[in-house]
């Protein structure tokens, strides 16, 4: 130990040194307990779900009759739309 060091000198770096490894390790425990863990399977290995079971088919298509009049007028908005471009 050097002659013109103090004991309290001495003992800076090393509780510095110390925080900083706690600090390290505090945080690694945080980001770790923020990211998603294995545990969203439950015991039977099927994974724990938030939404609802989604249907496999898709909707049945709905078909809507238009009377003439309905046809004529679509028939303008289309050709009025595709005038623009």
């Amino acid at each position: 130990m050097p002659e013109h060091v103090t004991f309290l000198q001495l003992l800076g770096p090393v509780v510095l040194a110390l925080a900083a490894v706690l600090w390290v390790t505090a945080l690694i425990r945080l980001l770790r307990g923020i990211r998603p863990q294995r545990s969203l399977l439950r015991p039977d290995g099927a994974a724990v779900s938030a939404l609802p079971q989604q249907r496999q088919t898709a909707p049945e298509s709905e078909v809507v009759e238009l009377t003439p009049a309905e046809r004529d007028a679509f028939a303008g908005l289309v050709r009025q739309l595709g005038d623009g471009h």
